[in-house]
């Protein structure tokens, strides 16, 4: 239930990589794509990794309760899972990470239903697409 959100701008929230080269990309994007004037950030090295690997059910579940305070908090109106190149945790190429990506907006949506869940991949150039 959300607590006091209703004189609150619009809010969504990323779950994205640590690096800083993605931050600012990524919450250009995301606010034109989510209609929002802030973009809430839980961030954990390989985020999509983390998500998709259920032996790291740990960092999973902090993921998890960080989007839970930012719904119930901040009114959150969507969910963005990130990953990029030359990610330190997750030295793999693009058609891996992406497939993990996929995994992780699955997982999200799974248990999040409430929210409209993106899954975005930040390119060599730190341009954002969203990913099918």
């Amino acid at each position: 239930m959300r607590q006091g959100t209703d004189d609150l701008p619009g809010f969504c929230t990323a779950i994205n990589c640590i690096d800083g080269r993605i931050q600012i990309p990524v919450i250009s994007y995301l606010k034109k794509r989510f209609d929002v004037e802030y973009v809430d950030m839980v961030t954990e090295a390989g985020p999509a990794a983390a998500l998709c690997d259920s032996t790291d059910g740990a960092a999973a579940q902090s993921i998890c309760e960080h989007v839970t305070l930012s719904i119930e908090h901040h009114g959150s109106r969507g969910l963005a899972v990130i990953a990029h190149h030359d990610c330190a945790r997750n030295p793999v190429g693009a058609d891996t990470q992406q497939e993990m990506l996929r995994g992780a907006r699955s997982f999200l949506r799974e248990r999040f239903p409430e929210l409209p869940v993106v899954a975005l991949w930040v390119d060599e150039q730190w341009q954002v697409t969203e990913i099918d």
